[in-house]
């Protein structure tokens, strides 16, 4: 269990749904993972979760650039993770938030699965308070996470829906959520 007490910062995670459907049928997804398995059995790890960035930019030559570009970003992300869990312990939420901006950054150039919506998401919300986003899910589509300090919900959710209006895209839809404690047994 890795602690994520927003209320007591007073933050939030803001959803934003883009309403672009996922294309995933068309094998995008499929062909990311494959890149990353070839470039494993090339390296002769069994996971991304054994290749560290020196070793797979030590092995450059020997992979395509798409292979190189998804290890890349597999690699990084599970780095991520583990230092996001570290910021979560130390409830260090400005931290978290420039993670979550790597992350983004890490999907729309090395992994190459978002969309101009949800890029235009992520900057919009970062230029007007947020202090992270990214996309999520399995990406060409879908929604962007925005964490946000509570006050902010309006002043960002305007200021998105005013970027997509100018950039010609449908409206929108927003969420908040707090996340609390899991269910458990009440005595």
């Amino acid at each position: 269990m890795v602690p994520l007490d927003l209320s007591r910062a007073d933050l939030q995670l803001l959803i934003i749904d883009t309403g672009v459907h996922h294309a995933l049928v068309d094998g995008g997804y499929a062909e990311r993972r494959a890149s990353c398995e070839s470039a494993a059995n090339k390296i002769q790890v069994e996971s991304m979760r054994q290749l560290s960035l020196e070793v797979l930019e030590a092995n450059r030559d020997n992979l395509s650039e798409s292979e190189f570009m998804r290890a890349r970003h597999a690699v990084t992300e599970i780095a991520r993770v583990l230092e996001a869990v570290t910021k979560l312990n130390a409830s260090d939420y400005p931290a978290l938030g420039k993670l979550l901006n790597e992350s983004h950054r890490s999907l729309r150039d090395d992994y190459t699965v978002s969309c101009p919506e949800s890029d235009l998401v992520v900057v919009t919300a970062n230029e007007n308070g947020a202090l992270g986003a990214r996309m999520v899910g399995g990406g060409f589509g879908g929604s962007v996470i925005a964490l946000i300090n509570r006050a902010d919900t309006g002043k960002i959710s305007i200021a998105i829906e005013n970027a997509f209006a100018k950039a010609g895209y449908k409206p929108p839809r927003f969420f908040t959520s707090l996340p609390s404690a899991g269910a458990r047994l009440i005595n």
